[in-house]
């Protein structure tokens, strides 16, 4: 058994006009009680530090920067991975980076238990759109604001097991997954901000929403015999409203724990990685059962192409 006790840090509404200082005192008392209840590992949501800025149509480039952190950790952010190391406590934390050359990633870490950045991943699967569109009942300017990530799906070993990380959109994506597959991990960390509302389809509202990431997020973990750790940042943000819905699911896609409220939460699950063995060994045994030259299609091709008439 290779028991590991990983903590879901659901955090709340964050409001535009709130500092990095006081969000990280949340993310703090979450740390808290994680340690409390034995937590090898804390996640927090995607853009942790910040309200979910892409919502927002911006022109000048220093105001979009002022979302975005130069550094990992910072002076806000310092503190947390002090208490985290003390505590002896991996972290992972999605936030938005911007790289010393210049570039704007969605960008999620994983740390060491002395709070040591062992792995990075930056999204890839960008939502939403570039340029401001009356259409939409609001704004979701990830485009706009973001490159795509360019590191791959990588995975990193830690704590005695093999991690991945996604982050929001990637979820739904079934390649972001079995690329992480394919290199044996055994468990998916992933943050989201999802609004509650599609703002292309009003009548598509928290329950679909809820419903389609608990689809994503137990296909994901079944097909790759994986544990996936889903964790949302919900409630309103200044009138927009997010989902909340983190959830723990083990190899089998079954739901260990769920959140349930839309504000500051700790879901605290024991999984043994062991279990992720079965599958990877029987239904997903992959060396044995992918045909890979039937897959081209996969990797030549983005828009539909449809079939002659």
């Amino acid at each position: 058994m290779r028991i590991l006790n990983v903590a879901a840090a659901q955090m709340g509404p964050i409001q535009k006009a709130e500092s990095r200082e006081t969000v990280v005192k949340r993310m703090l008392a979450l740390l808290a009680e994680a340690k409390s209840k034995g937590a090898d590992l804390v996640v927090y949501p995607e853009l942790a530090l910040t309200t979910f800025f892409p919502r927002y149509y911006m022109i000048d480039q220093k105001e979009v920067d002022t979302w975005f952190e130069s550094e990992m950790p910072n002076a806000a952010v310092q503190p947390l991975f002090d208490a985290a190391a003390a505590a002896n406590i991996a972290l992972s934390i999605g936030y938005a980076e911007l790289t010393p050359d210049g570039h704007h990633f969605n960008t999620q870490i994983l740390t060491d238990r002395t709070g040591k950045i062992i792995g990075k991943y930056r999204k890839i699967h960008l939502p939403g759109h570039v340029e401001f569109d009356t259409e939409r009942a609001f704004q979701h300017l990830e485009k706009r604001y973001f490159e795509p990530g360019d590191l791959g799906f990588p995975v990193f070993r830690a704590l005695g097991g093999i991690f991945g990380m996604l982050i929001c959109n990637d979820r739904r994506w079934p390649e972001a997954y079995r690329v992480m597959g394919l290199q044996g991990v055994e468990m998916v960390v992933l943050g989201y901000n999802t609004p509650a509302i599609n703002s292309q389809r009003s009548a598509e509202g928290p329950e679909q929403r809820l419903f389609h990431n608990r689809l994503s997020v137990q296909s994901g973990a079944y097909q790759n015999s994986t544990f996936v750790v889903a964790v949302a940042k919900g409630g309103d943000e200044d009138g927009f409203p997010l989902i909340g819905g983190s959830l723990i699911v083990d190899p089998n896609g079954v739901i260990l724990a769920e959140a349930k409220t839309e504000g500051d939460e700790l879901l605290v699950c024991a999984c043994d990685l062991d279990e992720t063995a079965f599958g990877k060994k029987t239904i997903f045994d992959f060396e044995r059962h992918r045909r890979i030259e039937h897959y081209g299609r996969i990797t030549s091709q983005t828009g539909v192409i449809l079939p002659p008439e």
